[in-house]
C-alpha cells in the first residue's frame, strides 16, 4: 500500500507526542536482520522499529554503532554455596552490576533447593535475595536435590504454574538424582509445562578417576581435568538424550565441553529427540592448559565439566554453526582466590577441595562479539541469536530478547571499533580475579538500556540495587530452534 508524505508525517507526529526515548542513526540488528532506522521506545517498551520518528522526549545517536537486544545468560550461579562448602563470591547486587557492565539484561539463575527444604521456601527464599538485590530482570531454574521432602509433589506443580518453568537436575556430586528419579521429574516435567537443565557428567566414572589421582598423590588443579574425564560427559549426555527421547520431555544439556558430547546431541536431533544444548566461552577459547601454573595459581581456572582439547573447541565451533548446540551462556559461578573461596582449604588444597568456577557474566557478550562479529565468524545477526534470541526463545522470556515491536527495550549499543584489552582485576563482579587478563576484544557495550532506562553509558554505572524485575514465563517451547545461526 502506498502511503503519502502527509500521511507518513501525520504518523511521526501522533508516534512523537508519547515517545520517551528515540535511538537515531545506528544499525538494527533485529529478527529479520540488520536495517538503519529509528528505534522508539515508550513505558519501556519497544514502539517502532527502523521508522522515522520526529521528537521525543530523549535521544540517542547510534552512528556508526550496532543497536542490540540486551543480552540474555540463562545459566549463572548466585549466591549458592559450593560443594566444599563455600559461598559464590557474588550477590544479586554484584553479579547483576557485572553483568549489566558487559551488555547482559536479563538472566536466569538457580533456586537451589538445600536438603530437606521444602520447594516453596527455596523459591520463597531466593526471590527475597533477588528482590534486594538484582539490578537486571531475572529468572530462575529451580535446583532439585531432594525430592523426598513434604509437598515435594504440590510445591513442583504450584511453582511451575507460576511461572517458574524450568528445573535443573545433577546425575553427579552428593545433590545428584539416580536414574529413576531423573525418570519421575522428567514424566512431572512433561505434565507441568517444564525444561529440564541437566548437569550431566556420569558420577561412578569421575568417582573413580579422582580416587586414583588422589591415591597417586597427583592432586594439582592442573589433575582436575583428568579427575572429570570426557567419557563421563558422553555417557551422561547420550543417556539423558535417551531418557528425553523415551519420555517425548523437552531437556536442555548445560555446559557441553567434548566433541563426544556435541555429536550425541546431534545424532539424538536427528532422530527427532526432544534436546537443546549450550556451551560456555572457556570451552570455546580455553584449553586444559590454562590450569597448569605454580602453586595453586590454575584453581583460578577450575570448572567442571573442565576446559579440554582444540580438537574440541573446533567441533564446539561446528556444532554452532550448524545448530547442533542452540546457545552459549557464561556458566557464572564466582569464587575469590583466598581462604573465603578457592583456598578455603588452605595452601596445600588438592583439586579436590577447591570449588569449580569461574566469573562469566560480564565477559561472555564482549568475548563472543569479537569472534562473532569483529572477526566475522557468525555476525551481528548469529552473535544476537546466540545470545538473545535463542536463550529468551527457549526458556519462555516471552519479551526478552529481541529489538521487535511490543517487546522490553533492553537495548545495548556496541561500539565496533573500541578495543579492550582485559586487566587483572577490572571486572565489577565481587570476584577478585579477571580469568581473561590479557585478552583483547574489538567490540564494547557502549551503552546499556533496561526496559527503556540506562544502565550502563560509557563505563559509568547507572543502576540501583532492588529495580530488577522477575520475569513470569507462562509458557515454554516444546520444539528445538535447531538453527544454523553461525557462518564458517
Amino acid at each position: 500500500m502506498h502511503v503519502t508524505a502527509q500521511a507518513l508525517v501525520k504518523w511521526q507526529e501522533q508516534m512523537s507526542d508519547g515517545i520517551d526515548l528515540v535511538i537515531y542513526d545506528g544499525r538494527l540488528v533485529t529478527p529479520d536482520g540488520v536495517i538503519e532506522g529509528d528505534l522508539a521506545v515508550a513505558d519501556g517498551k519497544i514502539v517502532s522499529v527502523g521508522k522515522p520518528i520526529l521528537d521525543a522526549k530523549a535521544q540517542i545517536s547510534a552512528k556508526g554503532k550496532l543497536v542490540m537486544p540486551g543480552g540474555v545468560d540463562p545459566h549463572a550461579h548466585i549466591e549458592q554455596m559450593s560443594g566444599m562448602g563455600q559461598w559464590n563470591a557474588d550477590t544479586f547486587e554484584t553479579a547483576t552490576r557485572s553483568a549489566a557492565m558487559g551488555g547482559t539484561t536479563s538472566v536466569i539463575s538457580f533456586a537451589a533447593q538445600g536438603k530437606g527444604q521444602e520447594l516453596a521456601d527455596t523459591v520463597t527464599d531466593y526471590a527475597a535475595r533477588a528482590e534486594r538485590g538484582a539490578i537486571i530482570d531475572y529468572a530462575f531454574h529451580i535446583t532439585l536435590t531432594d525430592i523426598s521432602v513434604p509437598n515435594f509433589e504440590r510445591d513442583f506443580a504450584d511453582l511451575i504454574g507460576a511461572g517458574h518453568r524450568s528445573l535443573k537436575v545433577f546425575t553427579t556430586y552428593n545433590i545428584q538424582l539416580h536414574d529413576a528419579e531423573l525418570l519421575k521429574i522428567l514424566h512431572q516435567a512433561r505434565e507441568a509445562g517444564a525444561l529440564v537443565c541437566v548437569h550431566a557428567e556420569n558420577d561412578a566414572i569421575i568417582t573413580e578417576a579422582k580416587e586414583a589421582l588422589i591415591s597417586a598423590g597427583q592432586t594439582t588443579p592442573s589433575d582436575h581435568a583428568r579427575s572429570r574425564p570426557r567419557m563421563a560427559e558422553i555417557e551422561a549426555v547420550e543417556r539423558i538424550c535417551r531418557y528425553a527421547e523415551y519420555l517425548d520431555q523437552p531437556v536442555m544439556l548445560f555446559h557441553i565441553s567434548t566433541s563426544e558430547g556435541a555429536q550425541a546431541v546431534r545424532v539424538a536431533k536427528e532422530r527427532g529427540a526432544p534436546v537443546w544444548a549450550e556451551t560456555c566461552p572457556h570451552y570455546l577459547f580455553m584449553t586444559e592448559e590454562v590450569l597448569d601454573r605454580p602453586g595453586l595459581e590454575g584453581a583460578k581456572w577450575m570448572c567442571s565439566p573442565p576446559q579440554r582439547s582444540v580438537t574440541d573447541q573446533e567441533e564446539l565451533w561446528h556444532s554452532l554453526r550448524d545448530g547442533t548446540l542452540d546457545l552459549v551462556s557464561s556458566d557464572h559461578a564466582p569464587y575469590r582466590f583466598d581462604e573465603t573461596g578457592k583456598l578455603a582449604a588452605g595452601p596445600e588444597a588438592g583439586f579436590h577441595q577447591i570449588a569449580n568456577g569461574l566469573p562469566g557474566l560480564e565477559t561472555r557478550l564482549p568475548l563472543m562479539f569479537d569472534v562473532m562479529v569483529s572477526k566475522g565468524h557468525g555476525g551481528p545477526e548469529g552473535f544476537a541469536e546466540l545470545t538473545s534470541h535463542a536463550p529468551a526463545r527457549l526458556y519462555g522470556l516471552q519479551r526478552k530478547g529481541r529489538i521487535a515491536e511490543g517487546m522490553d527495550a533492553d537495548i545495548v549499543i556496541w561500539n565496533t571499533n573500541k578495543t579492550v584489552t582485559y586487566g587483572e582485576n577490572d571486572l565489577h563482579d565481587n570476584v577478585g580475579y579477571n580469568p581473561w587478563k590479557g585478552y583483547s576484544v574489538i567490540g564494547w557495550p557502549d551503552q546499556v538500556i533496561l526496559r527503556g532506562r540506562t544502565l550502563v553509558k560509557n563505563g559509568e554505572f547507572f543502576g540501583t540495587p532492588g529495580s530488577g524485575h522477575w520475569i513470569d514465563r507462562p509458557v515454554l517451547a516444546t520444539q528445538p530452534a535447531n538453527l544454523a545461526v553461525v557462518q564458517a
